[in-house]
């Protein structure tokens, strides 16, 4: 009898102690729903297997790691899951949309579409630029080498392709239309490379004869004339003066008789090759004296 009481209360110590056990396991892997709100504001990290019943402030941030059974109550935030072997649920309170590398090479490439090209600042819709190690290119009447050589191009210089005739291009560039070998003219993606890096900014003449003077005053000394639509590379602008650059000597010419524009290097033509890059063909003694 006594062995059987001995044996009974050896029992009843084993069964109080795993109940105390029990209870020990449950307060540590139980979070209490009822925590202050200074630690609900903070970031917690819940390991897998600890069910929840939480109620967070919006600026609660809530990482629970895969096997959590949770039932969360956020106010005013937004939760997004991304799955992956431990899936992970953050409640942000502001919610914002998040833009990813696609979107925003997206948004880079049509922001590129609307930046206009070198080509079409300057109004080329079929550009294409002369590519010549050494010499100029013949810009003939017709397509043939036995044809009158209407205009010439130089290295870099742009036209507007008219026709395709074979080993050869109809283009109008500056003031000469004509006919030039292929072989020295680049298009689409290789021409617009080279326009890129030859775009400036350009004086066209906008009234019929103007003087080039040697300073920036009507009462400088004339250096030389130009005539309506002559169109001269700008080296700067100043006190309603432009200076260019004309039969050889660097002059200026009143801002109010040109216009500025950007614009591509083109064709010279016979004249101008005759008498020097950037020379007028006005030469008239009896002048209007326009500044």
């Amino acid at each position: 009898m006594k062995n059987k009481l001995k044996l009974g209360q050896a029992a009843g110590v084993v069964a109080f102690a795993i109940i105390i056990g029990a209870v020990s396991m449950s307060s540590s892997s139980t979070v209490d729903a009822r925590t202050t709100k200074a630690e609900a504001n903070k970031n917690r990290s819940v390991n897998a297997g600890v069910a929840l019943n939480l109620t967070d402030a919006a600026d609660a941030t809530e990482l629970l790691t895969a096997g959590v059974t949770s039932a969360l109550t956020y106010y005013g935030a937004d939760v997004s899951v991304a799955q992956n072997d431990s899936n992970v649920v953050t409640a942000s309170a502001q919610g914002a949309p998040q833009t990813d590398d696609a979107s925003q090479e997206s948004e880079q490439a049509n922001e590129a579409a609307q930046t206009p090209t070198a080509a079409q600042t300057c109004g080329y819709t079929n550009l294409g630029m002369s590519v010549i190690s050494s010499g100029n290119l013949n810009i003939r009447q017709e397509a043939s080498t036995d044809s009158e050589v209407v205009g010439i191009l130089t290295n870099h210089n742009a036209c507007e392709l008219l026709e395709d005739a074979g080993d050869w291009y109809k283009v109008t560039s500056g003031k000469v239309t004509g006919y030039v070998s292929k072989q020295y003219l680049v298009i689409g993606d290789e021409a617009e490379a080279i326009a890129e890096q030859e775009i400036k900014t350009v004086a066209t003449v906008n009234t019929e004869t103007l003087n080039v003077r040697a300073e920036k005053s009507t009462e400088a000394a004339v250096l030389s004339q130009v005539g309506n639509s002559e169109a001269f590379t700008v080296n700067s602008v100043a006190d309603g003066w432009v200076e260019i650059s004309v039969d050889d000597s660097v002059g200026y010419i009143s801002q109010d008789y040109v216009t500025l524009a950007q614009a591509l290097p083109t064709a010279k033509t016979i004249e101008q090759v005759k008498y020097g890059d950037g020379v007028s063909d006005v030469r008239t003694d009896g002048c209007i004296q326009l500044c």
